[in-house]
């Protein structure tokens, strides 16, 4: 029995996420007919993950490929479709797949009009455009939109470059993608930051320090959710917050600001959890509400 059809694959775009994609879709069999690059690092990246693909104009990349994969700045995204489509470089029966969070298929409606198969297929992990980016594909969860007809070939796909496919109603994408920065994204700023502050009082390898309580607060997160939550908070302990507040005050206003946010939310979520009582959760927010340094 013959196996599942073979693609020629076109990349448009040789960013971090476009050649591992592409290499991954080589690797599972595809041919990979065309690459685009521009700057001299995306023809670098072109020539390392996909050895021997020649490096083609946008256009040409498109004309016969059975799969156009975008792999462009998210704001590049609706122009280009726009673009390929009206010149004709998109036609009739093609695949076009984006692996953008942010959107789902209605960015692709240019490409629907002219006959094109719209697919939304974005990996839920970050890139180095190297090699190694191939083996964290591995069982990555993919978050995959498309019409509910072509939802098996978008999943297969998926499940070829080595994925797991989950489900995200085209409705639910703008969440989908904020969720996932708010959690990814943002921890990241809230770690440095909370090493640079650890380095301004002189704390040595701060990274050291918080290394084991940042991998042990994150498995809690995932594993028990809010019932994990620990801290002042947690405890209702409003004195220990006001004296933080105090010790951060020098710190940019966006910082203490960040502060006091992310406190409030967390005293929200530790009362519904039933870890503070009202009273508790009412001192904490009559403190975050004080300005300046607390007498």
């Amino acid at each position: 029995m013959s196996g599942p059809p073979r693609l020629r694959v076109g990349v448009v775009g040789a960013g971090r996420v476009g050649v591992v994609l592409g290499a991954a879709l080589r690797r599972a069999g595809h041919e990979v007919m065309a690459v685009s690059a521009v700057s001299d690092l995306s023809r670098l990246r072109a020539e390392a993950l996909l050895p021997g693909v020649p490096i083609r104009a946008v256009p040409e990349v498109a004309a016969d490929a059975d799969l156009i994969l975008l792999t462009v700045p998210d704001d590049v995204l609706p122009g280009l479709v726009d673009g390929l489509a009206t010149t004709g470089a998109i036609h009739a029966g093609q695949f076009v797949l984006h692996p953008s969070g942010r959107y789902g298929i209605g960015v692709l409606a240019p490409a629907a009009a002219v006959g094109a198969v719209p697919l939304a297929v974005h990996p839920v992990m970050t890139f180095t455009g190297t090699s190694v980016d191939l083996a964290r594909l591995e069982d990555c969860p993919f978050g995959v939109t498309s019409a509910d007809a072509l939802r098996p070939i978008a999943e297969a796909l998926v499940v070829e470059m080595g994925g797991e496919p989950i489900w995200v109603p085209e409705e639910a994408r703008a969440t989908y993608h904020a969720s996932i920065v708010f959690g990814a994204n943002y921890l990241m700023t809230v770690v440095a930051q909370s090493l640079e502050m650890l380095q301004r009082v002189g704390i040595e390898n701060p990274q050291r320090l918080m290394a084991p309580l940042l991998s042990a607060s994150l498995d809690n997160a995932l594993r028990h959710g809010d019932s994990a939550l620990t801290g002042p908070v947690a405890r209702g302990d409003a004195q220990t917050i006001a004296e933080h507040l105090d010790s951060i005050r020098d710190l940019p206003p966006v910082v203490v600001d960040a502060y006091r946010t992310l406190a409030r939310l967390t005293a929200d979520r530790a009362l519904a959890a039933g870890l503070i009582d009202l009273a508790d959760a009412q001192a904490l927010l009559d403190v975050l509400a004080t300005e300046g340094p607390t007498p």
